[in-house]
């Protein structure tokens, strides 16, 4: 935890105006023992292992060992009247209230409310004071970054998180009156409108969890517009309860069970929402999405709010965000949504990895280097099958590399004597109708080797789920990208120029007039620009072992 994390509280008790000078000495004392005896992984209060004892231990030897929540009378100081609405802000971003000491807090003060300062036992006071600042350093600081170290729960997560800047954000607190603890701490959270959307729907969604199940609707045939089912009023009340049905009630002289307009435009909704097919239909995969449990949703929505904790706190101002598990690409620019797409991420078996590049040129007519996995895993089998697929494919096959570099006869090798282990040729693959890059690939260098490219492949958008490639992104109109990258965003070509070299055939490399910031991110649930919740299926299994993390007492991945 960064030193200057201990503002939070050094600045926040420093305008309550409280001074050292008259401070309980025992208590003072006691604190001080306290903190110096035990090695800061074994400090303890109350039976409860601290969290942050070694920024305790700065912290308050920074004060003097003054005392924050008692004053000089052993009194309760103001701030003590926000602890635990400051505590409980843990609920409302899905982090869990218990981790921070309050039911323990809550016993203690119970016990020496009413209690004349002088007569409370200053060993009590000692735990009751080293708890709320471990409670508060801790949420803080899980608020900034997220209670887990997404490198150590996700491998996959690769993004750096710049330090922010505590002190520019708390130094002018309280200048105008009294500390507010709550909004002080609760502004430590992203202030991203997307991260608060979601913190807003969390909430929605515990409020239909009245109860810890609900009945399923029961399985059967497809159910189309226009049929009756009995199972139709009980999909006009589920889709009531999510807010999809705008509708009306059915009329009591109408049939109940039948499936009319308004119910259809309900479920189409659903379906967007969901990343399913919007034709109106209740089969199998929209009939299990409508019976997903409530607390399901709230542990998706709290393991996304923890994602979001992971990030930089500033995407940029212009940036391309490609969420994985969405399967779709949009690009920001001035605080607008320019353009959406569709893409094709990698298979469960070759991850995309989330991480943060900078996109600094493009390649037309690129040609392919096959990764060596690749020409191993996927291209020496089908080699094998067809020598013809290699000249088919426009595929060369090379061995070593710069002015070493010769081109060999794929008559002269043997490829059954190949393997996994002994593959000492490159293929690469011409600029052509057959590449798989397809005209344009998108480059913002990193050490995957992932990048944003074209496909020839062009069935796969129309799937639901495109979890297809071998880890780069396929992209659904690189054309209109391309354009607004060269052109639109600024004149680096003109759009005949483009024309002329897709045409030509010639592999050329064009570079951006400025880098632009690429967020490759996982999100299985997030707010869409017409503000609606969208859900969308684990695909890489990732969100349980995140939530298992969350709910923990004392993970060994917390950030902390």
């Amino acid at each position: 935890m960064t030193r200057v994390l201990l503002l939070l509280l050094t600045i926040v008790t420093g305008l309550a105006g409280i001074a050292p000078a008259l401070a309980d000495s025992e208590l003072r004392e006691r604190l001080r023992h306290r903190v110096e005896s035990l090695p800061p992984g074994e400090l303890i209060a109350a039976g409860q292992l601290l969290q942050a004892a070694e920024p305790l231990s700065i912290l308050y030897e920074g004060r003097g060992w003054q005392p924050i929540w008692f004053d000089d009378r052993g009194a309760p100081t103001p701030l003590q009247a926000q602890l635990f609405a400051a505590i409980d802000l843990a609920y409302r971003h899905g982090l869990v209230p218990a981790h921070y000491h309050r039911s323990t807090l809550a016993d203690l003060l119970q016990a020496v409310n009413g209690v004349a300062p002088a007569a409370v036992d200053r060993r009590v006071m000692t735990d009751i004071e080293l708890l709320a600042s471990d409670a508060l350093i801790s949420l803080s600081y899980h608020l900034l970054h997220g209670r887990v170290d997404p490198e150590t729960i996700d491998p996959g997560w690769m993004i750096q998180r710049p330090v922010p800047d505590l002190f520019e954000r708390l130094a002018g607190a309280g200048q105008d009156g009294p500390v507010d603890l709550v909004a002080l701490i609760d502004g430590l959270a992203p202030a991203h409108p997307d991260y608060r959307a979601l913190v807003r729907r969390l909430a929605f969604q515990r409020s239909l969890n009245l109860a810890n199940s609900r009945e399923a609707i029961p399985a059967g045939p497809l159910l189309r517009p226009g049929e009756r089912d009995p199972r139709v009023p009980a999909i006009r009340q589920r889709l009531m309860e999510l807010g999809d049905f705008r509708g009306s009630e059915p009329d009591a002289k109408l049939d109940p069970e039948s499936f009319d307009t308004e119910l259809q435009a309900a479920v189409m909704v659903f379906q967007r929402r969901h990343g399913l097919t919007e034709d109106g239909v209740v089969g199998p995969r929209t009939l299990a999405e409508l019976n997903t449990q409530p607390m399901q949703r709230i542990e998706q929505l709290r393991a996304n709010l923890e994602r979001w904790r992971w990030l930089p706190r500033e995407l940029g101002d212009e940036y391309i965000l490609v969420n994985i598990a969405g399967f779709d690409m949009v690009v920001h620019s001035d605080g607008e949504r320019v353009m959406t797409q569709r893409v094709v991420v990698g298979t469960p078996f070759r991850r995309t990895p989330v991480f943060t590049g900078r996109m600094t040129y493009l390649v037309l007519n690129p040609s392919w280097e096959v990764p060596h996995r690749l020409a191993v895993q996927d291209q020496l089998p089908r080699i094998r099958a067809d020598l013809g697929y290699l000249d088919r494919m426009g595929f060369s096959v090379l061995q070593g590399w710069g002015a070493d570099e010769r081109r060999i006869d794929p008559a002269d090798i043997d490829w059954q004597s190949l393997s996994r282990s002994h593959f000492p040729y490159r293929l690469r693959q011409a600029p052509g109708p057959e590449n798989a890059l397809g005209r344009v690939k998108f480059m913002f260098p990193n050490r995957h080797n992932v990048y944003l490219h074209d496909t020839p492949s062009r069935g796969l958008f129309a799937r639901d789920e495109r979890a297809f490639s071998s880890g780069c992104i396929r992209v659904e109109d690189p054309d209109r990208l391309t354009r607004w990258l060269l052109t639109e965003r600024a004149p680096v070509l003109a759009p005949e120029r483009i024309n002329a070299i897709l045409e030509s055939g010639h592999e050329t490399t064009v570079r951006l007039d400025r880098a632009l910031p690429v967020h490759l991110l996982y999100w299985t649930a997030w707010i869409d620009g017409d503000g609606q919740v969208q859900y969308r299926r684990d695909i890489y299994q990732r969100d349980q072992a995140l939530v298992e993390a969350l709910n923990s007492p004392n993970s060994p991945n917390e950030g902390s």
